[in-house]
């Protein structure tokens, strides 16, 4: 009899089921009856055990738990947060802003209560004993408390990490670097603070379309102080920073979609805020700008302009409205920013004149190509090439324009030389494909006509064949 092994228990069929069984075996006659009736038994164990062991796998595998929610009291020491709030309770029947706003604020949605700003005792329905001092109740925090206040938890890197470890925990150390945490450390308490910038109830993350620091809204939040002349007028601020940065290429920029473009913050800081020197502007433009500051570094006008305390971009291109760039900006013409400095005869003068001759060869080949080209391609011609080489021009267009902040005349001018060598070729591919299509067009009529005289010389010869047919009657030759 065949012996097989399941685990650890070796069994021959027909044995090791039930005493039942094996007793009818031995007997001579099984009971069908007792062999599903014990086959049905095992069944139901297995799958038992199997639904058991299931069932600890779902358990090991289920997500972990939230991180503990913590309340702070005003002594500095965090408890669990309760499950209900009778603070948010409260103000939701009375229907105010804070209730309304609170919902979609990121601190509500992370778990934590009003009692983790305002302290008191969240859990009793008795307004006097959650709003008792003793248990800690801040109430309302004067503007000067505000930094102090949240840097009790976004300066606690254990107790952020349990909600956004990617957030940075010095904000406070920034700030009381900044002009607005130097003028509050003063007694100043018209500076902006924390909740200034971030909402109070409504907070919401920075890459929130809806948050008031999200790239796009961040300028109009600055813009609530520094575009009021009359909170600026202590400080003698200007106040046209925000419609000039809203006209700016920069503003342009962020508006179409890209969120990488400067704001308020790129340039001045966020929590360290500070209004930039000479030094920052140039480290700040560089940042973006790499290869432009590396060339104006080398410039003869580098330590004339630190000597004066001339700002090295913002000089030319302006500091909040920054227009797009253009090669009249270059040039001894009334648009050009040159002319501000240097007067006719001068090196500066003659030098300007030179670059802005270079860009405008090479603007004024480029766009003799373009139509050239585009004539051709509008032909159905294939152009394919002539594209790939006017591309390579108008990049050494950009390079040259890049190249003007050295003030290198013979530099700009090898670089539009290998310009319009490229140009030149993309304009002859042009020039070919016309040349192509007119060949194309005489080879076609000729070949029409051709074929046109082969047609009429075999109809001819086809009439001339009928008439010459003998017995055909001229009856005949009408029917």
């Amino acid at each position: 009899m065949t012996t097989r092994s399941y685990g650890k228990s070796p069994f021959k069929w027909g044995q090791g089921f039930s005493p039942e069984i094996n007793s009818h075996k031995n007997a001579g006659a099984l009971a069908p009856e007792a062999v599903c009736k014990s086959t049905f038994e095992i069944i139901a164990r297995r799958l038992a055990l199997i639904i058991v062991v299931a069932l600890g796998f779902a358990l090991v595998a289920s997500p972990q738990a939230p991180p503990p929610v913590y309340t702070e009291s005003a002594s500095g020491g965090r408890s669990a947060a309760p499950p209900t709030d009778a603070c948010l309770s409260c103000h939701a029947v009375l229907g105010d802003d804070p209730s309304k706003n609170f919902a979609d604020d990121i601190h509500h949605l992370r778990g934590l209560s009003c009692a983790a700003c305002h302290g008191g005792d969240p859990t009793v329905d008795d307004m006097a004993a959650g709003m008792n001092p003793a248990k800690g109740y801040l109430g309302i925090p004067k503007r000067a408390q505000v930094p102090q206040l949240c840097a009790r938890c976004h300066s606690d890197a254990a107790f952020m990490r349990n909600y956004n470890p990617s957030l940075r925990t010095d904000q406070l150390q920034q700030y009381r670097t900044s002009v607005h945490g130097r003028r509050l450390a003063q007694g100043d308490t018209q500076v902006a603070v924390c909740t200034d910038c971030h909402s109070v109830h409504g907070i919401r993350p920075a890459s929130n379309p809806l948050s008031s620091v999200h790239p796009v809204r961040l300028s109009e939040t600055c813009a609530r102080c520094h575009a009021d002349a009359e909170r600026m007028k202590p400080y003698k601020i200007p106040t046209d920073q925000f419609a000039d940065y809203r006209a700016s290429v920069h503003f342009q920029t962020l508006e179409g979609g890209d969120l990488s473009a400067p704001t308020c913050a790129t340039c001045h800081g966020n929590h360290g805020a500070a209004p930039p020197g000479v030094a920052s502007v140039e480290r700040v433009c560089g940042t973006c700008h790499v290869f432009q500051e590396q060339l104006f570094d080398r410039s003869p006008h580098k330590e004339p302009w630190a000597g004066l305390g001339f700002a090295s971009c913002s000089t030319c291109h302006g500091n909040h409205r920054i227009e797009h760039t253009r090669d009249a900006l270059v040039g001894t013409t009334p648009d050009a920013v040159c002319v501000t400095c240097h007067v006719e005869g001068d090196a500066g003068w003659t030098t300007a004149a030179n670059i802005h001759s270079q860009l405008t060869r090479l603007d004024t080949s480029l766009q003799e190509a373009v139509g050239v080209l585009d004539r051709a391609e509008r032909a159905g011609m294939d152009v394919s090439e002539g594209r790939i080489t006017l591309g390579n021009a108008h990049e050494k267009l950009i390079k040259a324009r890049v190249d003007v902040h050295a003030f290198n005349a013979p530099e700009v001018q090898t670089t539009v030389e290998g310009g319009l060598q490229l140009a030149g070729q993309a304009h002859q591919a042009g020039l070919d494909a016309l040349a192509e299509l007119a060949f194309r067009r005489k080879g076609l009529a000729l070949s029409l006509i051709i074929i046109a005289w082969v047609v009429l010389s075999l109809w001819l010869l086809i009439r001339h064949l009928e008439r010459r047919r003998p017995g055909v009657s001229s009856g005949d030759e009408r029917a």
